[in-house]
């Protein structure tokens, strides 16, 4: 499968941003996917991820309440909204596919990843 992450950009303390990752390949529809982040001299960190329906989801502690993961199978696509960004938000964003329909914390296959850079 082939991810294809974009909408990274320079936003402000307090904006918003959407993140969409777009699948080719295997099966989109039958995949669990993931959003995780690199920041700078950081190891990357868990996110958000969905399950292949969009009815079941996870985030992590420090996006709670801020961001949003959806997918829309017909356009395979999985989109972060991402709300209140904070300057410890900046990093690298990826996104990610399973093998797995339902298993939110395994991930196979990665995409390249787009920047999203907080000013405060």
């Amino acid at each position: 499968v082939q991810l294809q992450a974009s909408g990274g950009g320079l936003v402000q303390a307090g904006g918003s941003l959407r993140l969409t990752c777009t699948a080719s390949g295997r099966a989109f529809t039958s995949s669990a996917m993931g959003w995780f982040r690199q920041a700078p001299g950081k190891e990357r960190e868990f996110v958000a991820a969905i399950n292949w329906r969009g009815d079941v989801t996870t985030y992590s502690q420090s996006v709670k309440g801020r961001f949003t993961i959806s997918r829309d199978n017909a356009k395979n696509t999985v989109y972060l909204q991402m709300s209140s960004l904070k300057s410890e938000d900046t990093g690298v964003y990826y996104c990610a596919a399973s093998k797995s329909s339902y298993d939110l914390s395994q991930f196979d296959y990665w995409g390249q990843g787009t920047l999203v850079t907080v000013s405060s």
